[in-house]
């Protein structure tokens, strides 16, 4: 993934947009039809409806679960939001952003040795637009936290000398 990306503008959010209408879409088509089909079908009584209907809401709640991912960049930091956990991370924390190919999406190499995923970029339905995020957070991150780190800098041109 080249670096040659202008860092946007701040505060930005990046998340799987396609991915999340075709998860929000099939998730309140599956709840409408299954409530239909139980409110249609005269054998059942309301407990039976009941299950329907509440079936419908947890496998739409599901879908939802799985559309809740993004990242978030402002001033001092990003916040990841996976599935089921958010993370806040100061610029400097944030070594590296890594989309390689065959990736299911972006990973972040952290200060602390630990890699952290961020499903908000992933190349799944859209791998063009996830390409163009994951460039515009390394950007970001390079632009930002250059010079936190310890007061150092990420060029070659910088070793340390004596």
């Amino acid at each position: 993934m080249p670096d040659h990306t202008e860092p946007p503008a701040l505060p930005v959010t990046f998340r799987p947009g396609r991915t999340r209408a075709v998860l929000l879409t099939a998730g309140a088509t599956i709840f409408v039809v299954i409530t239909t089909v139980a409110l249609l079908l005269e054998k059942l009584g309301p407990g039976e409806r009941l299950s329907f209907v509440f079936t419908a809401a947890l496998l739409f709640g599901a879908l939802a679960l799985l559309s809740r991912p993004k990242v978030v960049a402002d001033e001092s930091g990003v916040t990841v939001v996976n599935i089921t956990s958010r993370r806040r991370l100061a610029w400097a924390e944030i070594l590296q952003v890594n989309l390689r190919p065959g990736d299911p999406w972006v990973f972040l190499n952290l200060s602390d040795g630990t890699s952290l995923p961020v499903l908000g970029i992933q190349p799944g339905i859209a791998k063009a637009h996830a390409i163009s995020d994951a460039r515009a957070l390394r950007a970001l991150a390079e632009a930002r936290s250059l010079g936190e780190r310890d007061g150092r800098s990420d060029g070659p041109h910088d070793e340390h000398h004596g």
